[in-house]
């Protein structure tokens, strides 16, 4: 059996962009489907209510450099009305594939020349 492997995102793919992750960055992944919710009905018997959810991605902080514009590109994507493709590579060289778009603030700083990420889309993240 192989082992497990965590560590350092590789890199992040955002509309064919590729942007350096910080090495520290430690990111939570769902990859959508459903979440489950077990309701009582008054006999003792129960029902089981299937919500369906985005996929997410939360915890990412990118490389931002200015010579590239890269600011200015990830705020028109989040100006934008699309999903936009969007892929992640981990320490394991797995990489997870969705359509999404950039959710919450984006948040820079310009002491770290990075940007604060978070990521969610319709359907489900896929593993290539």
């Amino acid at each position: 059996m192989a082992a497990a492997i965590g560590g350092s995102i590789e890199s992040m793919e955002i509309r064919g962009r590729t942007f350096p992750v910080a090495a520290d960055a430690d990111a939570s992944r769902d990859v959508g489907g459903f979440s489950n919710e077990v309701q009582p009905n008054g006999d003792g018997s129960a029902r089981l209510v299937k919500t369906r959810k985005p996929w997410m991605l939360e915890g990412i902080t990118i490389e931002v450099n200015d010579d590239r514009g890269d600011h200015e590109f990830l705020q028109e994507i989040a100006d934008g009305n699309d999903f936009v493709a969007i892929g992640i590579t981990f320490a394991s060289g797995a990489t997870w594939q969705g359509s999404g778009q950039i959710v919450d603030d984006l948040k820079y700083s310009s002491q770290n020349a990075t940007a604060e990420i978070k990521f969610a889309g319709p359907g489900e993240m896929t593993q290539q």
